[in-house]
């Protein structure tokens, strides 16, 4: 069994943005309530932490991985007959690149990188308060609009998967 380009991509797409909607989905049912628990300077530290932590080529293969798997699936399903298929990958593929990718890199990295300049240890109690009122809800925002469109993202592929199977 041969299996082509435009299965092999289509498959790294399904895989890729269903495990980006998962990470991010999963991060907002446990780690954030789990993180609304633990102190201010607790949270500013392992906020720090993992924002350093997550900067790894698995991720970012699954993180931009999916946006170029999808784009390049639209294309390919672009050349298809079934109109269908393609509408539901574009639009899969611009919630994805728009409010996932784009609002991670407009909302949450330049958040990141404003907690990553801070010495925690330098901070008051009183500042350490101050930082996390400024930082959290912000990023949570961010990170739930990006959860949001990467699972409608997800769904979108899987339904334009399933129609384009039985054709």
């Amino acid at each position: 069994m041969e299996i082509s380009l435009k299965t092999t991509i289509l498959f790294l797409a399904v895989l890729t943005v269903g495990l980006s909607a998962g990470l991010f989905y999963a991060w907002q049912i446990s780690v954030i309530p789990g993180t609304k628990r633990i102190t201010d300077a607790s949270y500013l530290e392992t906020m720090q932490q993992i924002n350093r932590a997550i900067i790894n080529p698995w991720f970012m293969f699954i993180f931009m991985g999916a946006l170029v798997f999808l784009i390049w699936s639209s294309y390919f399903s672009y050349q298809q007959a079934n109109r269908t298929v393609f509408w539901l990958m574009a639009f899969g593929t611009l919630s994805y690149g728009l409010g996932t990718f784009g609002v991670t890199a407009a909302g949450n990295v330049p958040l990141n990188n404003w907690l990553d300049a801070i010495n925690l240890t330098e901070l008051s109690e009183l500042k350490l308060i101050e930082t996390r009122a400024h930082y959290e809800p912000k990023w949570n925002k961010y990170h739930l609009i990006r959860t949001v469109f990467s699972v409608i993202s997800f769904i979108s592929v899987i339904i334009a998967l399933v129609i384009q199977n039985n054709k």
